[in-house]
């Protein structure tokens, strides 16, 4: 089955159709997803939303964007959050400087609060980063013993290696069927199979042949397809290994 490692249902695009879509999910042969939060109301509505159901993870964490919100209140309420046996990583997190709606020094800092209270409950963080290649790597270098993943990865094939060779995973979502997306795609390729993933990222980053339209978990299948391609495998070999990974990635194994 499919395993969506990054999916924003909460997002209020879904709110006419989200029951519908979750029970979809096996239909359309997607056996689990991961709800990635944003702030710290969306953490609590996320260990919500995979308390209901079955086919549900959480990430609970704050998102570079929201970094000024970031307090001791926060920080206790995460801890509280990943006791629950449904929530399986502290994320997203990381640096986005492409739209800097919280200083880039406040977005370092909470980071890296985080990166410590995920090595502090031994759980891994899924990494968001944006415009911001340099301090992400600078920062991750300095805790050599977390666990996590790049999500929407987007990087050079270099800096996939690196992270690789720091044990993480590297997460591919709708931006690598893109018909300008060599540099992912060559990233795709240098990615040890081990250490794949796929993603969504819905309702954002639409994959061909649905850009434009909101993304949703059932489109998984195409970033699939482009991996199969891309890794000269058949689809049903990448459906299996990615699941595999996620499985071992999240501890649900």
């Amino acid at each position: 089955m499919l395993f969506d490692t990054h999916v924003h249902l909460l997002d209020e695009r879904f709110d006419g159709d989200r029951e519908e879509i979750l029970l979809r999910l096996t239909e359309n042969h997607v056996g689990n997803v991961v709800e990635a939060s944003s702030d710290l109301e969306n953490s609590i509505y996320a260990a919500a939303l995979a308390r209901e159901h079955h086919i549900v993870h959480a990430a609970v964490g704050i998102h570079p964007h929201s970094a000024s919100e970031w307090d001791e209140r926060t920080e206790e309420t995460l801890r509280g959050l990943l006791q629950e046996p449904k929530v399986v990583a502290v994320g997203e997190i990381g640096l986005d400087y492409h739209y800097d709606f919280s200083p880039r020094e406040k977005q370092k800092e909470v980071f890296e609060r985080q990166i410590m209270l995920a090595l502090d409950v031994d759980m891994p963080i899924v990494v968001h980063s944006r415009e911001a290649t340099a301090d992400t790597m600078e920062i991750l270098r300095r805790y050599p013993n977390v666990r996590g993943e790049l999500h929407c990865f987007s990087g050079s094939a270099e800096t996939a290696e690196e992270l690789v060779k720091m044990g993480f995973y590297i997460a591919f979502g709708g931006a690598v069927t893109f018909k300008n997306a060599r540099k992912t795609v060559t990233a795709a390729k240098a990615v040890p199979l081990e250490r794949l993933l796929i993603e969504t990222d819905c309702p954002y980053m639409t994959p061909v042949p649905f850009r434009g339209k909101r993304n949703e978990p059932a489109y998984v299948s195409y970033v699939a397809e482009k991996l199969a391609e891309v890794r000269e495998i058949p689809l049903e070999e990448i459906v299996r290994i990615t699941e595999e990974n996620a499985k071992r990635f999240f501890g649900l194994v």
